[in-house]
């Protein structure tokens, strides 16, 4: 009976580990939906740096982002490496989700014209976003089993849309009716978003710090910083003789890149093509409400079928949405494609992570995460250009996005070569 009482009591602390995991990312989804998606890029303009050239906000908005996104490929690794020195992950997510909702907070109290203060708070809000993530994802493998891999990493991420997207249609609310909500004017309600954030991503962060824990960490080695940098020198070795691991590297750079060239370029091609704002407003919060049922569902398909099957269904969803897109018309659908996005944006995020994890030995998954997110921070790099080239030479934005199928074929075709260890993969390479 003891024995049985202990197993139970284990039990309940796995799946209490598990959620406050995933709870993390209902937490920090409210930076990347609120600040970066909604409000900070239109507030920066209009609010903060009002004095500026539309050229010139636009050049330093675009500089901060850059600077912030350069750093975090440049640390992402020895973020990876330090995680992995004495059982730090936890450590590191802290310090980083702490820097995050700090910043994020302080944007509350920077007044109108502040701009270069207003884009420091915001550039060191995104190093303690893409910082936090490096050893959360790398403490995936400390809360679920082999066998809850693809089910554990698509809690996070509905979680995450479910979460970033009640906060968001909050904030949203706030500002289109300011004196419902006691506030003055929507300026004052999107300062107020941005505290909300803060105290969001923290309050949330506390089930992790309370209830999650590394399995087995690896010893520190003498000198963390020291064993840091040889862990990155050893482990990129290590990743060079892994042939399955560089293939999936490869393919998850290329279609990663396409998914994100869709979302950072999605606006942009709505407003070239005659759509208005408060449609590209309504359609980011539709992908956020169809995001959390959909990212649980490919959960579900990474069970049944194999978490390369499953990203494989999304590469052929995306195929759709990029033809869909080359000939879209109407009002109807921006937001039929809003709902496609939706369907598979998390779920090819959730797989792709949960798949990594049964490449890659566990006791490093700091630093093979860290080469992982050094990739995602890459991302949209070769799509824009593609985009915007194509669009040139053509004289049409709509043939610039078809560009973007070059990223999604060439990913798949790459990734079919993937061999994927143990039972649970039925698809074969």
């Amino acid at each position: 009976m003891a024995a049985v009482e202990g197993r139970g009591d284990q039990e309940l602390m796995a799946r209490r580990a598990r959620y406050a995991w995933a709870l993390y990312d209902w937490g920090n989804s409210a930076f990347a939906t609120t600040v970066m998606a909604g409000f900070f890029p239109v507030f920066f303009k209009e609010y903060w740096a009002s004095g500026l050239s539309a050229t010139d906000s636009t050049f330093w908005l675009g500089l901060g982002n850059s600077a912030a996104s350069t750093l975090m490929i440049l640390l992402a690794p020895l973020i990876g490496a330090l995680a992995d020195q004495g059982g730090n992950k936890k450590r590191m997510l802290l310090l980083f989700a702490f820097l995050g909702a700090l910043m994020t907070s302080l944007l509350f109290l920077v007044a109108a014209g502040l701009w270069p203060l207003a884009l420091l708070l915001y550039a060191l809000g995104i190093i303690g976003f893409s910082g936090s993530i490096v050893p959360y994802d790398a403490l995936l493998v400390d809360v679920a089993r082999e066998q809850e891999l693809d089910r554990v990493s698509a809690l996070g991420y509905a979680l995450g849309y479910l979460g970033g997207g009640l906060l968001f249609a909050l904030n949203v609310a706030m500002v289109l009716k300011p004196a419902v909500f006691g506030l003055e004017n929507a300026a004052q309600a999107v300062r107020v978003s941005f505290l909300m954030v803060g105290l969001w991503w923290a309050l949330f962060t506390v089930p992790l710090l309370l209830w999650v824990h590394e399995r087995d960490p690896a010893p520190a080695r003498e000198g963390v910083l020291r064993g840091a940098l040889r862990e990155i020198r050893d482990n990129l070795r290590e990743v060079g003789s892994h042939r399955t691991v560089l293939l999936f590297l490869l393919a998850y750079w290329l279609y990663i890149d396409g998914v994100d060239t869709i979302v950072r370029m999605a606006v942009d091609y709505g407003l070239a093509v005659g759509f208005e704002a408060s449609d590209l407003l309504a359609a980011l919060l539709l992908t956020q409400i169809v995001g959390f049922p959909a990212a649980l569902a490919f959960g579900w398909i990474g069970d049944r079928l194999g978490p390369k099957s499953g990203i494989l269904i999304a590469l052929g969803v995306y195929t759709l949405v990029v033809v869909w897109a080359w000939g879209m018309q109407q009002r109807w659908e921006f937001y039929g494609l809003a709902v496609m996005i939706g369907l598979v944006q998390g779920g090819i995020q959730s797989l792709s992570r949960s798949l990594y994890a049964r490449l890659i030995p566990a006791h490093r998954a700091g630093v093979f995460y860290g080469v992982y997110n050094m990739l995602g921070k890459f991302a949209a790099v070769i799509g824009p250009l593609l985009v915007g080239l194509v669009g040139v030479a053509t004289g049409s934005s709509r043939a610039g996005i078809l560009a973007i199928l070059l990223l999604f074929i060439g990913g798949a075709v790459v990734l079919r070569r993937v061999r994927v260890p143990g039972a649970a993969e039925v698809t074969k390479s």
